[in-house]
């Protein structure tokens, strides 16, 4: 990329879980996942060979001071909007995955309508989870409702139910539920493109830190054949639902340090 501007990521921390459905946890998320990303046990090249801070500018705007209140839903739009205005792609680190929904809407106010890809064992597209409108389970029907996704492709789904696949149908979402998945026929949209990962996508072996234990999923190695795949840089990214208190050994923290380098990587996707 000699030459070329450096592209620039935005790490944004989302620590907050108050929409959790289960358990709670996920608002200790970004430190655990700054500090897989920090340790010396790696280092920052990606599968592609860009090097974090070399070939890619990455800026740590910290974490937001979300408080759990209505509020945090327009902290999120605008720290999302405020980064696609800079010029930079923001990966927020979760957090439980309500936070998709403002910032997809923050940055949807930058771009347009944006293009999903969604990994994850749950297909989040409650109409209201329990009586929260903004429950974690709720954040995509939230997103195609208003109109601020174009289409939205879900990867690894296994607990979709009657009422998720009567939404699916409603909203026109595509889903390639786990019993069906090979990483060759999974869709990838076009631009802008958002790419959200639930860590529950994956099996329980590979990522034991997470609120929801869901057998049978994604290995690491299925996620990054599907990113490998896409050659359009992304617009924006989250990996969320990393609950700490869950993990064994910092596994699922390294494995979340590793998606993020893999989506920077795309926010620079040298094939665009």
């Amino acid at each position: 990329m000699t030459g070329a501007p450096r592209p620039r990521v935005r790490l944004i921390g989302l620590p907050t879980d108050s929409h959790s459905s289960f358990l709670r946890g996920a608002a200790q998320a970004p430190a655990a996942i700054r500090a897989a990303l920090a340790s010396d046990h790696g280092n920052m090249a990606t599968e592609g060979g860009l090097e974090l801070g070399a070939d890619i500018v990455v800026e740590d705007a910290g974490d937001l001071p979300l408080d759990e209140t209505p509020a945090d839903v327009e902290r999120i739009g605008a720290a999302a909007r405020g980064a696609g205005e800079a010029g930079t792609v923001p990966i927020f680190l979760g957090g439980d995955h309500m936070v998709s929904h403002p910032a997809v809407a923050g940055l949807a106010a930058v771009h347009g309508p944006l293009n999903i890809l969604h990994f994850d064992a749950h297909a989040d597209i409650y109409d209201d989870f329990e009586g929260d409108p903004l429950s974690h389970a709720s954040p995509f029907a939230r997103i195609m409702e208003r109109g601020l996704a174009s289409r939205l492709v879900q990867v690894g789904i296994r607990t979709f139910n009657r009422h998720c696949r009567e939404q699916a149908g409603r909203f026109g979402i595509e889903v390639i539920e786990m019993r069906h998945f090979t990483a060759d026929r999974v869709p990838l949209p076009g631009v802008p493109l958002y790419i959200s990962i639930d860590l529950d996508a994956l099996d329980p072996a590979f990522a034991p830190g997470v609120s929801h234990h869901e057998p049978g999923g994604l290995s690491v190695r299925d996620v990054l054949a599907v990113l490998h795949r896409i050659e359009a840089p992304i617009v924006g990214a989250d990996v969320v639902e990393l609950n700490p208190s869950r993990d064994v050994n910092g596994v699922t923290a390294v494995v979340a340090a590793k998606l993020v380098k893999e989506l920077a990587a795309l926010a620079a996707n040298p094939r665009r």
